[in-house]
């Protein structure tokens, strides 16, 4: 096995970064969430993110004997509470490349990237039930510091996982 390389992503990088984000959703996603639309925006973002050249959004591929193997979207941000910090916006891995270091080496890029910066915090949003992410986040130090709910709502038109229309009242038969 040779070495990973880490380059920026260009324009030519779509198809593997359209790949990619598509393994953003090899797992049980909640029942008003669709897939291709997941996806989709992530590899948008990735796509307009590699074209724009801003330095504190970035868009990075690993590859591995000449071959895309994974990827790595990173974004300076200041959240809510006004604490300006680094945020992984995506990162995947080839199915191959899974158990590999592949990841390792991109969150490890992710935090020099943020030290460089001079940015207190690395943070990454995650679906709950991508338990195996989950293990890998917490291996590498990471910390739960917010939960998100979410519910949908009946004027929506969406249906909750138990077909009820998320006003409360769960269907019986």
């Amino acid at each position: 096995m040779t070495d990973l390389t880490l380059r920026r992503a260009t324009a030519a990088d779509e198809p593997a970064l359209a790949a990619l984000a598509a393994r953003l959703t090899a797992f049980e996603l909640p029942a008003w969430r669709a897939a291709h639309e997941i996806s989709d925006a992530d590899a948008r973002a990735m796509v307009a993110a590699a074209a724009s050249g801003d330095p504190d959004d970035e868009v990075l591929i690993a590859e591995r004997d000449g071959d895309v193997v994974g990827c790595l979207h990173l974004l300076a941000v200041t959240d809510f509470f006004g604490l300006r910090h680094g945020h992984v916006s995506v990162i995947a891995t080839t199915e191959s490349a899974e158990g590999s270091g592949v990841a390792r080496r991109l969150i490890e890029h992710a935090e020099q990237w943020t030290a460089e910066r001079g940015l207190p915090l690395l943070t990454l949003n995650m679906f709950a039930g991508n338990g195996r992410a989950r293990r890998f986040y917490e291996i590498a130090g990471f910390e739960v510091e917010m939960v998100k709910y979410a519910k949908p709502v009946a004027d929506s038109g969406n249906r909750g996982a138990w077909g009820g229309t998320g006003v409360g009242d769960r269907k019986t038969e």
